[in-house]
């Protein structure tokens, strides 16, 4: 093709291209939204009777709970910027003002530098962040002193974790020999002849709890207890967010890259298509004076 013909090609396919572009732009950021959202309603993890225990997990100075709501709060923010740029490039591609496509372009760039970092930070730490959090459960389980929800906030916490996540101690507990033998409930005898707490035992709420009773849970730890380890859940619940936001976040940081590219060409192909007419009026008039 000579550029006579990639011009018009591109002067015709450009604008569309930019529009898809932002279509596809305004999805993802509903999608960045989404998972923000669903975090903080309905993440046990998050649940204001666990929160203070994942307050008390720090990591670079920042405790685990902020860090969770600092990170939906994030994704929420994003989103709706990611909203609002679409929204600003589809006028762009739409009216032809190149004002708007600058701003445009120059907002894309930075998006996609902002995320690119974002994104590269957390599959830089996240096998550490893994490391750290284990061991720092089994720390804070240390703390646990009552097998109860109001004696102390750290012990009704875990309490709470216990029986809204379905899981039991820091690691699986497979016995009487578990997580809790190194706990204040253990070690300073309050526990009796209990190995887990009521807490770790399947069907228990926060209203049948002080009258539950299961010895093979509690004290034989043979049946009816959550075998699956706090780690583990944990780790469970936010690794299903935490997929989501790598591949939307490499998802968009792509079509933001599309998307710089198609303001630009678009822009370019404006610019051309002046000229071009500038150019065929200066020969008529030309013409017309000779």
């Amino acid at each position: 093709w000579n550029t006579g013909q990639k011009m018009c090609f591109t002067e015709k396919w450009g604008p569309i291209f930019l529009k898809v572009i932002n279509v596809i732009f305004l999805i993802f950021g509903l999608a960045l939204i989404v998972p923000g959202v669903m975090i903080l309603a309905n993440n046990d993890v998050v649940n204001s009777k666990v929160l203070p225990l994942m307050k008390q997990l720090t990591f670079g100075g920042i405790n685990m709970g902020d860090m969770i709501i600092g990170l939906c709060v994030s994704l929420i923010v994003v989103g709706t910027l990611v909203i609002l740029v679409s929204l600003l490039g589809l006028i762009g591609a739409c009216s032809g003002n190149p004002a708007y496509l600058d701003i445009y372009g120059g907002i894309v760039l930075i998006l996609f530098l902002i995320k690119a970092f974002a994104v590269f930070m957390w599959i830089e730490n996240n096998s550490k962040l893994e490391t750290w959090m284990k061991t720092n459960l089994v720390s804070l389980l240390n703390n646990y002193g009552s097998d109860d929800l109001t004696t102390s906030e750290t012990s009704t916490s875990w309490n709470y974790l216990f029986m809204l996540m379905s899981c039991c101690g820091v690691n699986a507990v497979t016995g009487t020999t578990n997580d809790f033998d190194s706990s204040a409930w253990i070690t300073s005898s309050s526990a009796g002849s209990k190995h887990i707490p009521t807490s770790c035992c399947t069907g228990v709420t926060s209203e049948t709890y002080s009258t539950f009773t299961n010895t093979a849970c509690t004290d034989s730890v043979t049946s009816g207890y959550n075998t699956k380890g706090c780690y583990d859940a944990i780790y469970t619940s936010l690794s299903a967010y935490y997929i989501i936001f790598i591949a939307v976040g490499v998802t968009v940081m792509v079509v933001e890259a599309l998307a710089v590219v198609a303001a630009v060409s678009k822009k370019h192909n404006d610019r051309y298509s002046e000229t071009s007419t500038s150019e065929v009026e200066d020969i008529s008039k030309k013409k017309q004076k000779v």
